[in-house]
């Protein structure tokens, strides 16, 4: 089945996100494919940017846990509780992985986001794109007033993204990841923060279909002005 038609029956098929460098959109299959075999060379050896361990499964193994994420992530998505995981793709290529996760979203207007680059893809300024690109669909397409996100103690090019992007600090907590202890600091983007540095060079294309999977109306912006 081609896109379209998917896209006819799961609207979320027809979602883009495009700037002048890179397109984020819900993966099909052969999207997937291309990024579980990224997640082989994505960090160091001896640091672990991310909560979870799944990147530290053997070969073979991680690639299955990356299909059976997003397939999971497609067959629970629902207005009260959803993770949006989308490709990024730069000319024509899946480079990595950006998505947003929110909970009575409707209610709350608050998500949190997160995001991997394969390691050949890191250090060309594609992360701080991406984020940009999510952040718009957030508060210019979904309504938000908050975005949150997270970064493992010492993960220097995640810390300069979410600096650089206007976040301010919003706490942290510790966590045992593989047997060590890992700070996680947390930070936060207020809507206005948002607005002041919003971009115009950011589209997004085949969102109205999708407002009511996330549990908001035609015009989600009307509602929070």
């Amino acid at each position: 089945m081609e896109r379209a038609d998917l896209a006819g029956l799961w609207p979320l098929f027809g979602l883009r996100v495009r700037t002048p460098v890179l397109e984020l959109r819900y993966p099909d299959d052969h999207d997937l494919a291309a990024l579980a075999s990224l997640s082989g060379d994505i960090h160091d050896d001896d640091f672990l940017p991310f909560s979870g361990t799944w990147s530290l499964l053997p070969d073979g193994e991680r690639e299955r846990a990356v299909l059976q994420y997003h397939w999971g992530r497609r067959g629970d998505f629902s207005a009260a509780s959803w993770r949006l995981e989308l490709v990024v793709v730069v000319d024509g290529e899946v480079v990595g992985t950006q998505g947003a996760i929110a909970s009575d979203y409707a209610i709350t207007r608050t998500l949190e986001t997160g995001s991997w680059l394969g390691r050949a893809h890191q250090g060309k300024g594609l992360g701080k794109e991406m984020r940009a690109a999510i952040l718009h669909l957030a508060f210019e397409g979904l309504g938000a007033l908050r975005a949150d996100t997270g970064a493992v103690e010492g993960n220097a090019a995640s810390l300069a993204v979410t600096a650089r992007m206007g976040y301010q600090a919003n706490g942290d907590s510790i966590d045992a990841t593989n047997g060590v202890r890992t700070r996680l600091l947390r930070f936060t983007l207020e809507r206005d923060a948002w607005l002041r540095a919003r971009r115009d060079d950011i589209e997004v294309v085949g969102l109205e279909p999708c407002l009511e999977l996330f549990g908001l109306g035609t015009s989600p912006g009307d509602e929070i002005a």
